[in-house]
């Protein structure tokens, strides 16, 4: 019976143990090799256009463009990368606030033919982007968005990203043709956009025409979303290979179907002693592990 016990408390330190954060990065669009510039009105312009003193943006990330976190734990949002083009000359400031949003839907609604934005959700970043776009004239930049507080993400959901970009001053804009972010191909219509001179997109969201994506202050409502690099965190519990939560005999023999070809099971618990391959090495520590006793 002792040496039982001691089996238990040795799988429940190794499970304690393992329980780390990590992370990890999905791409929307081919982030690293984009080559397709936005060519169009800045109304159509997401997340931002840089012409107009306050513009806005919503983005809807639906589960099949975010791949890749299956049979990860603890999901949490930390960044937001976009890429663009720089042909300006200029100093760009801007006051900068993200809000996230975990939604069930796919598409924005439409009332009586006019499209709808959502409400923004939770405020989880907020600062001052400030670049001087003339010292990356001609090259490839990135509107890096950082969350303070990471944001808990449910995997099969739809991920809401609302951006808002307020200049400190109405002459703070580039030209027209001097800034391009890089596009998606073929994602049209889960994005819409905001532009106005003189009013914020919070402010806005908190008049008596919102939600209405309204002509008449700008709004473009079938835009396709930009190339975009999402960062999250996750939880990685190594050892833990069929994902039940324990670590005990069943994920021995699920490291040995895998390492037999077997598709089941999560390779990123797997790889026991961390040294980047799924090998005879991880099953032996892992039973080591399991057999530990006084």
């Amino acid at each position: 019976m002792k040496k039982f016990y001691m089996i238990l408390a040795a799988i429940a330190a190794l499970s304690m143990s393992a329980q780390a954060q990590f992370l990890s990065w999905v791409e929307v669009g081919d982030y690293y090799n984009a080559t397709e510039l936005y060519n169009g009105s800045y109304f159509d312009m997401a997340p931002t256009n840089f012409y107009i003193s306050h513009t806005g943006a919503q983005m809807i990330y639906t589960p099949d463009l975010l791949t890749g976190m299956e049979g990860k734990d603890g999901l949490k949002i930390k960044y937001l990368n976009f890429k663009f083009y720089c042909e300006s000359y200029e100093e760009i400031i801007r006051n900068a606030k993200v809000y996230l949003r975990e939604i069930d839907e796919t598409e924005f609604a439409s009332v009586e033919g006019v499209k709808q934005f959502f409400d923004f959700g939770e405020l989880v970043a907020e600062g001052r982007y400030d670049i001087d776009l003339l010292e990356y004239y001609g090259e490839d930049q990135v509107l890096a968005l950082e969350m303070e507080e990471p944001f808990p993400f449910t995997l099969g959901k739809s991920l809401l990203v609302t951006i808002v970009l307020d200049a400190e001053d109405d002459d703070n804009c580039t030209m027209g043709s001097d800034y391009a972010p890089f596009y998606t191909s073929g994602i049209r219509g889960k994005a819409m956009t905001y532009t106005d001179n003189w009013t914020s997109f919070v402010d806005y969201a908190n008049g008596s025409e919102f939600p209405n994506a309204s002509a008449s202050v700008g709004c473009g409502t079938n835009v396709e979303l930009p190339v975009t690099e999402v960062g999250y965190t996750y939880e990685r519990m190594l050892g833990d290979v069929n994902g039940d939560g324990f670590i005990s005999i069943g994920d021995v023999t699920t490291l040995i179907d895998m390492m037999l070809g077997s598709d089941t099971g999560f390779p990123v618990n797997a790889d026991i002693n961390e040294d980047g391959n799924i090998s005879i090495g991880d099953v032996t520590m892992l039973i080591d592990s399991l057999l530990i006793v006084d």
